[in-house]
């Protein structure tokens, strides 16, 4: 870790979560944390979607809603970041305080409700800075909107042109009714709508995914893997927080709403992933998220079926230096098992 990092972790744990989480990324914006070491290992590399990954590690939408830190996310040694959720209109997100740390768990608990500056900022940075490197966008619905398809259709509308990929985002726990177009009907209409206006546009034709709950029964999911299948999209992300507590919390703000994210997420949100990878056959590109706080925690999602792995929770408590650590030890796991690349990892379990 950084000398940075070692003397500014434990400062910004003094202060409330959500504000050391802006001081972070101010710093990060800054140009005040150091870019990783280089670290290029082939068995890391691979194409996906027409894109080529350096590794397969990306930062979690909403690490960095506003896209105000995209290239300094990106030298901290992920393979790519995604900005978001953004919503078409900015929105102030729900009242303070909506974020915890929930400490002796390695936990996160956030109700923030979207908040973000609205499309036109978010992509307005894009198109100014646009740094080399993959960049998704995840997108999402204001709260206060009376046609969800129409702020998606908007959102991949204005957001093509720039983003690497597309992330359509029906799973976060803190915006009324946005789970329930997760339902089997009202995903098709969504991702329907959302793919023809991806592919009216000119030119490259991002890939769209969409994120889904780990609070989802397994007839739940097998619905939204044979949607995901039927419309033709091009990837899943598994998943978003949870609602759900584990008996196990032991942090003061346990008790507080919102979605668990970090440590405790990792067994439900892996077990999803594996459900999905089964439930699809393998025939769409996953990316695994929820509760990554090592390279065995990285591996194991690959090997359940994650092309791509995602985390943000892990910096909270090991600061940014820890995702040098992740795929260094990443690269090695794969090569203890005899496996040539990532690609060759990608649902080992299952086989």
């Amino acid at each position: 870790m950084s000398r940075y990092a070692t003397l500014a972790a434990p400062f910004l744990r003094l202060l409330d979560a959500e504000t050391g989480h802006r001081l972070a990324i101010r710093a990060l914006s800054c140009g005040l944390v150091p870019a990783a070491p280089a670290f290029d290992d082939a068995v890391l590399r691979q194409s996906l979607w027409g894109l080529d990954f350096a590794n397969p590690l990306g930062s979690a939408a909403g690490f960095d809603k506003n896209a105000e830190a995209v290239a300094a996310t990106l030298a901290l040694g992920f393979g790519f970041a995604e900005v978001g959720t953004v919503t078409p209109r900015p929105q102030p997100g729900n009242p303070k305080p909506r974020l915890f740390r929930l400490v002796e768990d390695e936990a996160v608990i956030n109700r923030m409700g979207f908040n973000n500056q609205g499309l036109e900022a978010v992509l307005g940075r894009l198109k100014a800075g646009r740094p080399a490197g993959i960049v998704a966008v995840n997108l999402g619905r204001n709260k206060d909107s009376t046609d969800a398809v129409a702020d998606y259709v908007e959102g991949v509308r204005r957001a093509a042109p720039l983003a690497s990929f597309l992330v359509i985002n029906v799973s976060s726990p803190n915006t009324p009714g946005l789970r329930s177009l997760q339902r089997r009907q009202d995903l098709a209409d969504l991702l329907g709508a959302a793919r023809a206006a991806r592919d009216e546009g000119v030119g490259r034709r991002p890939p769209l995914l969409v994120k889904i709950a780990p609070d989802l029964t397994e007839d739940e999911l097998a619905d939204i893997a044979a949607v995901a299948l039927d419309t033709g999209i091009d990837g899943i992300v598994a998943t978003n927080t949870t609602i759900g507590r584990p008996a196990s919390l032991k942090g003061s703000y346990a008790g507080e709403t919102g979605g668990l994210s970090g440590r405790p997420l990792f067994s439900l949100s892996t077990q999803v992933l594996g459900t999905v990878y089964r439930l699809t056959g393998g025939r769409l590109p996953l990316i695994g998220v929820g509760g990554v706080a090592t390279g065995a925690d990285a591996y194991a999602k690959i090997r359940a079926g994650a092309s791509l792995v995602q985390f943000y929770t892990a910096m909270v408590y090991g600061g940014p230096g820890i995702v040098d650590t992740i795929r260094r030890d990443l690269a090695a796991l794969i090569r203890r098992d005899g496996f040539g690349g990532v690609a060759e990892a990608i649902g080992a379990d299952h086989r």
